[in-house]
Order: C-alpha cells, then sequence, then structure tokens
C-alpha cells in the first residue's frame, strides 16, 4: 500500500516532506490554510475564479472570492447575502435592494450599477444563465436593481443564487484567472491546480477573515491527497477516497459531514442505434446493483439513487420509482429485443455483432471509475460487453459522439428547487444532455414548472417529470453522496454545507 502511495505521489508531481502543524507550529503556520481538493480543475471546467465561465463560479463562491444576492441555509432555504430584500414587483419584474455596505476586495462600493454591469456580463458570457435567468431588461439606482424578465420566472431568485450569480466588479478585469468579488478572500494567484488566496482587509462582512493566507490545491489521485493528509501538510481536505475515511475516524482529525443532492448518474446516448431501444436501457438500468455499489465502494457513504434527488427533498427519494436490480429480469428485456448469446462466447449479440458499448467517464471523481468497473462486471453478467475510457480529456469524446454511455457526478439541486437539473441536463436542447434525451411530456412540464409559484405545486411537477426520465430509463442513477471533510483539530469554522458551495468562509481559522 505504501509503495503505491508514493508512487501516486511522484506521477503527481507532489513529494511532500515533514509532518506539518503540532506544537512547533511558526506564526505563518496559524495564519496560512492549506487545502487540498479533489474538484477544482479542468476536468471539473472549474479551473480559474471568474463565474462568467463554465463551472468557474464554484471556485469563486466555494473559495470565499465571490458572493451571491441570496445564499442558501442548511435546510437550502434562501436568505439574503449580498441583498437587503426583495420585491416582486410583478409576474416578470423583481426588484432587488443591496446592502449599503457591501463592497468589492478592491474598495469599490457595491451599488445597483455593479450588479447591472455583472449580470449583462454574464448573460452576454455565459452558457446556461441566459436560458436560466431569461433577463430582458436590467435597471439600476442607487443600491436597487430591477430585473424584468421575459417571461414570469418563479425560481429567479434561486438562479442568481447559483454560484454563476457571484457579483464581481466587471470593470476590473479578468486578467489571469482573478476576478475583484466581495469575499472575505481575494485571488492573487490562479493556475489550473492551484489557487492562492490572501486576506480581503475591505471585507464587509460582519464577521472578518481570520487568515492571512490560503492555499487551494488540486490533488485528483485519492492515495496521493490520503497520504498528504497523514503527514500533516495539508489542514484539511475535501474528496478523500470513501474507502480512506476510516483512517481518519480518531482524534487526531475531525471530519465535517452532510448528505447533498451530488448524484452519480449515467445518461444513455439516444443516439446510439441499440440504445434506442427501450428493453436494451431497462435491462441496464436493472443490471447495475446500486446497494453493493453504495455500500462496497462507497463504505456506506452514500446513498442508493431512485432518481436525480435525494430522499431529504420533497421532490426526491421514494416520491418517484426506478426499475429494480433484477439480473434475470434484464436477460429476459434482452432476449424479447433479440439479443441472445449464439455463439457461446457469454456475449449477447444480434445480426452476428455483439452488444458492445462504450462507456465514458473521468477520473478526478475518484469513485466514478470505481462505478464503472462495477458497472462493466454487472453487465458482463447479462452479456453486454462495455468497453470503459475513463479520462479527464473526456469533453474531447463528448464532443465528437465517441460514447455510448456517459456517467458523472453532479449536483442535482444546488438551488435548492428542482428546474435546475431539468434545463441542464433533461429538456431537449439543454447544455449538459449528453444523452440527447428529447420527451415531448417532460418538455412541456418543464415550460409549465417554469411558470409556476409556489414550492409544493413545483415539487409535484418535478415528481412527475423525473418519473417520465425514470420510465424511460434514459439515464441511470447509482448513488446519492455525502460530502465530508476531513481537518486537523486546531482547525475551526470549516463545515460541509449541503449545497456543496460554502467551504471557506469568515469563521474559518486555526486555533
Amino acid at each position: 500500500m505504501q509503495k503505491k502511495l508514493l508512487a501516486a505521489m511522484l506521477s503527481a508531481g507532489i513529494l511532500f516532506s515533514g509532518c506539518g502543524g503540532g506544537e512547533n507550529q511558526t506564526a505563518e503556520d496559524k495564519t496560512t490554510f492549506t487545502y487540498g481538493t479533489v474538484a477544482y480543475g479542468v476536468a471539473m471546467e472549474n479551473a480559474g475564479t471568474n463565474p462568467h465561465e463554465s463551472y468557474s463560479g464554484w471556485s469563486c463562491i466555494r473559495y470565499g472570492i465571490g458572493e451571491t444576492l441570496f445564499k442558501f441555509n442548511e435546510h437550502m432555504q434562501l436568505e439574503p447575502w449580498l441583498a437587503e430584500s426583495f420585491e416582486q414587483m410583478d409576474e416578470d419584474t423583481l426588484q432587488i435592494k443591496i446592502k449599503k455596505n457591501a463592497t468589492f476586495s478592491n474598495g469599490k462600493k457595491v451599488d445597483g450599477e455593479a450588479v447591472k454591469k455583472c449580470l449583462e456580463h454574464l448573460i452576454k458570457n455565459h452558457d446556461r444563465a441566459p436560458r436560466d435567468l431569461k433577463i430582458e431588461s436590467i435597471a439600476a439606482a442607487g443600491q436597487f436593481v430591477t430585473i424584468k424578465s421575459t417571461e414570469k420566472l418563479p425560481a429567479l431568485l434561486n438562479y442568481l443564487s447559483d454560484p454563476y450569480g457571484c457579483i464581481i466588479d466587471v470593470d476590473a478585469g479578468f486578467d489571469n484567472g482573478i476576478v475583484i468579488g466581495t469575499g472575505p478572500y481575494k485571488a492573487v494567484a490562479v493556475s489550473d491546480t492551484e489557487i492562492e488566496l490572501a486576506k480581503n482587509e475591505n471585507y464587509w462582512g460582519e464577521v472578518k477573515p481570520k487568515l492571512e493566507k490560503i492555499i487551494v490545491k488540486s490533488i485528483t489521485d485519492g492515495d496521493t491527497l490520503t497520504m498528504a493528509m497523514q503527514n500533516g501538510e495539508l489542514d484539511a481536505v475535501q474528496g478523500l477516497p470513501y474507502s480512506g475515511l476510516k483512517l481518519f475516524q480518531n482524534d487526531k482529525y475531525k471530519i465535517s459531514q452532510v448528505d447533498t443532492s451530488r448524484v452519480y448518474q449515467a445518461a444513455f446516448n439516444f443516439n446510439t442505434p441499440a440504445l434506442q431501444d427501450l428493453n436494451v436501457r431497462k435491462a441496464i438500468s436493472m443490471a447495475i446493483d446500486k446497494e453493493n455499489f453504495t455500500k462496497v465502494l462507497l463504505s456506506g457513504n452514500g446513498t442508493p439513487a431512485v432518481g436525480a434527488f435525494p430522499a431529504n427533498l420533497t421532490f426526491g427519494g421514494d416520491a418517484v420509482k426506478s426499475v429494480p436490480y433484477d439480473l434475470e429480469g434484464a436477460k429476459k428485456l434482452l432476449t424479447e429485443s433479440g439479443w441472445t448469446d449464439s455463439d457461446g462466447d457469454g456475449y449477447v449479440d444480434k445480426g452476428g455483432k455483439n452488444l458492445e458499448l462504450r462507456y465514458l467517464t473521468y477520473t478526478s471523481r475518484q469513485e466514478l471509475p470505481l462505478l464503472a468497473e462495477a458497472a462493466q462486471a454487472n453487465l458482463k453478467k447479462i452479456g453486454i460487453d462495455l468497453k470503459v475510457n475513463a479520462t479527464d480529456n473526456y469533453k474531447t469524446f463528448l464532443k465528437n459522439g465517441e460514447y455510448d454511455i456517459f456517467a458523472k457526478a453532479i449536483v442535482t439541486a444546488p438551488t435548492g428547487d428542482p428546474e435546475y437539473y431539468f434545463t441542464s441536463h433533461i429538456i431537449d436542447g439543454a447544455v449538459d444532455n449528453a444523452g440527447n434525451y428529447n420527451n415531448w411530456y417532460v418538455n412541456q412540464f418543464e415550460n409549465q414548472l417554469h411558470n409556476t409559484f409556489g414550492a409544493e405545486a413545483r415539487s409535484n411537477l418535478a415528481i412527475k417529470m423525473m418519473q417520465y426520465v425514470l420510465d424511460d430509463c434514459a439515464l441511470f442513477y447509482a448513488a446519492h453522496l455525502k460530502m465530508s471533510f476531513v481537518m486537523k483539530p486546531n482547525v475551526e469554522g470549516f463545515t460541509a454545507h449541503p449545497s456543496d458551495y460554502y467551504e471557506i468562509t469568515p469563521a474559518l481559522e486555526k486555533k
């Protein structure tokens, strides 16, 4: 095991020395926080801090650089952040009052005009935001900003709380991946693998930042991350292999853990002829052993998924039904569609060709390759030959259509509302609809959901939409994950949040 860990560290170009922490900490040790994470980098499309680029808003908000107008509390309920209050003027017009003491890290005041410029730049440059926000016009006057949508938009506040909604000073520019935000820390150096942060001396919040320097390191190899934490070179880590968490369940470390809506899912490519057959998609879904994957490969740090949303959301869990694990039933469905093992090689075939499928995933989420191995073994039992391609260059294969199944980890309800997931992954034309799925009923329900006020009514529509997706076996959902932070015992104010957003906050300190 030790040889494997050392080899992983050398291959990653990181060799840590010493035992950091302890009684002989220097003054710099106490004011510098070093954080290792698997959740930052090119593969996650969040390298950099510009929230107007792909998913980099997640880095902006996670690492204390940017803040949104509203945020989610621990119950995923909205509350004001940069905003002081709001008023729904009519069905398609929202007026927001900005807190008068809010400032950017460069000392510039956050007023209605600054927010207006930021949102206009967002919808001009971002891939998902224009479709979500549907902004027709923005007006600013003093501390007020008024947003008029092209249609009534009940989830507008939720969308504005997405990480891409971080309010930044667009006049300050975007040089070297650095933006000027309002958070407790400011980026001073950014690369594809590391962010260096400094205290924001102009922070407007009531609680002031306590650390002088923060270093966020992208360490996507689980063994390397584990060893670095054990050696004391990191103050905290996110994304340790679930099988390795037991190494830190003692009084030498602290663990903060919370259930999230992050799910391991796999989309069937409807452009693949064999997968246009519901029987084949259903057979694959019935052959995936979710219970074993969660219990063994996730070491119990997750819950078998029914659909896209976890049970702690009103529109998730047992509110919908999926196909059961049933190998014999799966084999029967394949036979009904003419897939049988005619030559005795262990794989079903039709027209002289085996049922061979290309499974695409990436490695930066450490359990995704494990899910791929599990799926490969499960599907072999029903005679399907799964060819796994686990690469962080997966976007090239996606773009070229060189896949039949694409598996990823996705937070399905980051805005506390179901619409986000459907508009980004499910409806026809969605940016991340990797399966090219198109269901007329789902699209129509989305139009209705988009115009429906009230949490209960929106929840009921989401349940109907999710059930259509499950009945079509458009995707299979393996497990919902727990967010886990492991830290040294002297770290305070570092708490896992169900939204998977707020990591570095003003409360963070080293005692």
